[in-house]
């Protein structure tokens, strides 16, 4: 067995030992927070290759530390050598960003020789990942985000009983934007007295079953005009 003391060698020439259980300690704590990136995410269509650059930029990372190591002039020059290449993948969900910024930490912890650190801060992360996952914060794959878009006459009284349709049918709503216009009328090239203001809701419901008789209520109402609604499942890329 390797002597952990051993490994702990002085970071200005760290030994071939050293140099290796760090490059192997920072692919297996990467590849575990891979994995559980792979088991809590609802992502449909799975990112194989961010699921291999979480495991890779463990690796670069924990070697950048690893060349560093206590040189001032080192770590300048890296800086600039680093601020020559520019990135340009975004990453879509702030979920992915944190665990690209814990496979960072992994490696950046391995490449110090915090191997302590870098094994408690991964598996605690994990865990905590796991837990989020059957909490309930996470998103339930039945619930459905929609746009509400209606007009009605500026003289209407509809909107209170739609909202009345909405508390009943909707886990939570919120009014966006409204805007005012003047329609022509049909007959003549003259504007119609009556003014028309345009509605947009964004909705949350709880079930998709709810979706049609939403509809088919808010269309029944007296006045209102261009009812469109769109849905689509929540999955926030978790």
């Amino acid at each position: 067995m390797l002597d952990y003391l051993a490994l702990q060698g002085s970071s200005e020439n760290p030994t071939f030992v050293t140099i290796l259980f760090t490059v192997l300690l920072a692919f297996l704590l990467s590849s575990l927070i891979a994995w559980t990136f792979d088991k809590t995410t609802q992502q449909v269509m799975l990112p194989v290759a961010y699921l291999q650059s979480l495991v890779l930029v463990s690796i670069v990372a924990a070697t950048v530390m690893q060349a560093i190591g206590d040189s001032l002039a080192r770590g300048l020059g890296m800086l600039g050598a680093l601020a020559i290449i520019r990135f340009r993948t975004t990453l879509r969900t702030p979920r992915n960003m944190v665990f690209t910024f814990a496979s960072l930490a992994a490696g950046i912890s391995c490449g110090v020789y915090g191997f302590t650190i870098g094994i408690v801060g991964t598996i605690s992360f994990c865990v905590f990942a796991f837990l989020l996952r059957y909490s309930p914060w996470h998103t339930t794959t039945n619930s459905l985000i929609g746009v509400l878009k209606f007009e009605l006459p500026k003289s209407s009284v509809a909107l209170k009983e739609l909202e009345s349709i909405l508390n009943k049918f909707c886990k939570r709503y919120s009014k966006v934007r409204y805007q005012f216009s003047n329609p022509k009328n049909k007959n003549t090239s003259e504007l119609a007295t009556e003014k028309n203001i345009a509605y947009e809701y964004h909705l949350k419901l709880e079930h998709e079953d709810d979706a049609k008789t939403l509809h088919s209520a808010i269309s029944n109402l007296a006045n209102i005009q261009s009812v469109k609604i769109i849905f689509e499942h929540t999955s926030e890329n978790v």
